[in-house]
């Protein structure tokens, strides 16, 4: 049975029935109906935040992937931007030196980029920071391979048109050393072997039994054989084109002033002349009489892995024999 409310009529005294009109209805379906809007809205949004639909979570999955593969490549270009440094190095300090050309400036080599606008405009996309840093590092990469290749080319034609300055210029090392195991110093500030100062090294020493046989480097004419202060027994080579070389400490000398010799002619014989702490060879190449590293004239005997290794084994030394 249906209940009625009452309310107390103080006027008349007695109890009355509260009747309700069409407002009264209205307001209060109103206020279920707003109830329910609200609850359903709470619902919606607590579900669909915390609970991702199958499309969103396919989505996330994809995401996460592109993430991982977006980082592998980033350390991928990471690992060729080192083997390229590399290259540009050998390049600048070697293939381009032994030919006459001048290095490549480093502001040629890595250019200007002039898409800052597009990298802005990843920025502002999903995985933004790190979408952005590798086209940029792709860009770089791209631009260093483009000069690096135009290098080559160049190098390439000054080889072909300078044979007879590559059969002249120092191209092996000057005692027998295959295993790399008679390097002693390398070139560069070293410490002396009689004073114990740091003072600049002009060669690359290398340890050997007296008697070895000593070999020239390059097609030359001889142009000193004797004593000189510090350097004892010397011959010194002249190759051309502003080369020379100087081979000191010898026991003897195997030949005489204006001789021409040919590359891998025995000249002379290690020893422990001079100011020698031991017996070794001390090895110099010089360009207009201006000392420079040996370790970049031996291209005709190492292969790549093996001057990486002369490099490192002539850069650990400390002291020098002389």
């Amino acid at each position: 049975m249906k209940k009625h409310k009452y309310r107390f009529n103080p006027e008349t005294l007695a109890m009355e029935r509260i009747e309700h009109g069409l407002r009264y209805w209205l307001k209060k379906s109103g206020g279920y109906l707003l109830g329910g809007i609200c609850l359903g809205a709470v619902f919606f949004f607590v579900f669909f935040m915390l609970f991702p639909s199958p499309r969103e979570k396919q989505l996330i999955q994809q995401n996460q992937a592109l993430e991982a593969q977006l980082q592998l490549l980033d350390k991928r270009v990471d690992q060729m931007q080192v083997v390229m440094s590399d290259l540009s190095q050998r390049d600048d300090n070697l293939y381009r030196v032994l030919l006459g050309a001048e290095p490549i400036p480093q502001s040629v080599r890595l250019g200007a980029t002039q898409r800052i606008e597009y990298y802005e405009q990843l920025a502002e996309m999903n995985n933004s920071q790190l979408a952005a840093d590798l086209t940029l590092k792709v860009d770089v990469l791209e631009k260093e391979l483009y000069v690096q290749a135009k290098s080559y080319e160049e190098v390439l034609e000054l080889a072909e048109t300078q044979e007879l300055k590559m059969e002249n210029i120092p191209a092996i090392q000057p005692v027998l050393n295959k295993d790399l195991k008679r390097i002693a110093s390398g070139f560069g500030v070293r410490i002396d072997p009689v004073y114990h100062t740091h003072r600049m090294h002009t060669g690359l020493d290398f340890s050997a039994p007296i008697g070895t046989e000593v070999y020239a480097t390059g097609n030359a004419k001889v142009v000193f054989v004797g004593w000189r202060q510090g350097y004892g027994n010397t011959v010194e080579l002249d190759h051309g084109y502003g080369y020379t070389t100087l081979y000191a400490h010898l026991y003897k000398a195997l030949v005489r002033v204006g001789q021409k010799v040919k590359r891998g002619d025995i000249i002379a014989l290690v020893g422990n002349t001079g100011k020698s702490v031991g017996p070794h060879l001390h090895y110099e190449v010089r360009i207009h009489n201006k000392p420079v590293d040996p370790k970049n004239y031996f291209f005709n005997d190492l292969s790549p892995e093996q001057y990486d290794e002369m490099v490192q084994l002539s850069n650990n030394y400390g002291q020098m024999l002389d």
